[in-house]
């Protein structure tokens, strides 16, 4: 079983039908305090695919979207006026605050000096520079996003191997690659239904195992035919998974035997510190991806490889025919975008910058602790770096099937939408919230009460 896969409800101590009364309640008080959001989504309905210019907009169990007008730092104010404290930040791309500062100023003043030229410049080599010495990779290239880094990034190390398979985890999150739509479903591999579009088997080149399970993966390593294993080093998309002690350290043995590589996918786990979770916690990969916040909210990422595995893949483009690669688009690596990777590598992703994010995560963590405890409720709480994660679940579920078995979708709904009646918004897929350097102590405790209310109100006696 998978978060993507239909399963009983948890057990999260909380009645269901108190849920759906909850929320009714509150989607009642937004419809009223959001007359111009109300507005704006009839008229986006005339032009906008389910109203929303990406679907995913649409996903915060609102009655109709919520539409921003201006975003600064933790904060972001909507059509009606309603300021909100930003716990979500963009699902990490603004994980520095929105419109930091030094981003913003270094996009004003490329703009005056060109937008996009599919050529290189003096902010490339910086860039490239910078992440080699925060990430330990010598060698690197770059993307529009996330997604896009993964996608070459897999192509390259298939042309550089010469293998075909690639291994994930079960409930991963690597952006809209294709590939990585596999689940366990009662321990079988099963392409994900919900993969719209897709006309391609992706069983045999996708091999799928639990999180945390070494004899599975050594299994499906065995073969020897595998590229490369694809993982974020803390799984984050699915709740949050985190690695037992000693996993990745037995892991990477295991890879390297059997000759594929390690790639590190840091677009959330970036929160862990400048060189991201890997980097901070001894997992030596042989690539690494980033996406997200690299720009400060630009649309930009990364991908970094180790000297020999940058060598093999230069030799494979090398000796492949004239023609596309199928690896790059027009717009990567713009000067818009390499100006606010350079800006956030010189100003944001900075240790002095992460501490002061860090101990607020600790400290909502233990607020959100002290809540649940209160209240009575069965539910865990995960923090890595600058996020924060609660789970339906007594315990932090160790592979993506129990992580999925403790998610409630209607409860996750009821919760955010109370929160974001009273100012404050998470982010709309599951329980994540992080922080950023304008988060300030007192919206933590805001924040841990409002939540702590929400429950004791579906708690209350009828």
């Amino acid at each position: 079983m998978s978060a993507h896969a239909p399963h009983a409800r948890p057990d999260t101590g909380i009645d269901p039908a108190r849920v759906q009364a909850l929320l009714q309640r509150e989607r009642a008080r937004y419809e009223a305090a959001h007359p111009r959001s109300r507005a704006l989504a009839g008229r986006a309905a005339d032009h906008l695919m389910f109203g929303v210019p990406l679907h995913w907009m649409s996903d915060w169990g609102t009655p109709f979207a919520l539409q921003m007008a201006q975003a600064r730092g933790a904060r972001l104010t909507d059509v009606d006026g309603h300021e909100r404290v930003d716990f979500c930040l963009g699902d990490t791309g603004a994980m520095f605050g929105h419109s930091p500062a030094p981003v913003a100023q270094a996009l004003a003043r490329q703009a005056e000096r060109g937008l996009t030229t599919m050529l290189a410049g003096e902010d490339a080599a910086v860039v490239a520079q910078g992440l080699a010495e925060r990430f330990g990779l010598p060698q690197w290239q770059f993307a529009m996003t996330a997604s896009d880094a993964n996608r070459f990034v897999l192509r390259w190390l298939r042309a550089a191997t010469g293998r075909s398979v690639l291994l994930v985890f079960n409930g991963c999150y690597h952006g809209t690659v294709d590939d990585v739509f596999v689940d366990l479903i009662d321990g079988r591999p099963v392409q994900r239904p919900s993969l719209l579009g897709q006309v391609q088997d992706l069983l045999p080149h996708t091999r799928v195992v639990e999180f945390n399970d070494l004899a599975a993966l050594e299994t499906a390593l065995a073969p020897g035919d595998v590229a490369c294993v694809l993982a974020e080093p803390v799984m984050t998309n699915i709740g949050m998974v985190l690695p037992e002690p000693g996993f990745w350290e037995a892991a990477q043995r295991l890879i390297h035997r059997h000759g594929s590589l390690l790639v590190m996918d840091e677009t959330h786990t970036l929160s862990s510190g400048p060189g991201g979770y890997a980097r901070a916690h001894g997992i030596h990969a042989d690539a690494v991806v980033v996406g997200k916040a690299l720009g400060g909210g630009m649309p930009c990422a990364a991908y970094g490889f180790s000297a020999e595995l940058a060598a093999r893949a230069v030799a494979a483009k090398r000796q492949a025919p004239a023609g596309h690669s199928g690896i790059g688009t027009t717009l990567t690596a713009n000067a818009l975008a390499m100006a606010a990777m350079r800006a956030t590598l010189e100003h944001l992703l900075r240790p002095e910058v992460f501490a002061p994010m860090h101990a607020r995560a600790e400290r909502l963590a233990g607020l959100l602790r002290g809540a649940f405890a209160r209240q009575g409720v069965p539910w865990c709480v995960t923090q890595v770096g600058a996020r924060t994660e609660f789970q339906f679940c007594p315990r932090p579920p160790r592979h993506g099937s129990a992580a999925g078995a403790a998610m409630d979708p209607a409860l996750e709904h009821a919760l955010h939408l109370y929160l974001l009646n009273r100012g404050l918004l998470i982010t709309p897929f599951h329980n994540m919230m992080l922080v950023c350097p304008d988060t300030r102590d007192e919206d933590l405790q805001a924040l841990a009460d409002t939540l702590e209310a929400a429950v004791a109100t579906l708690r209350a006696p009828a």
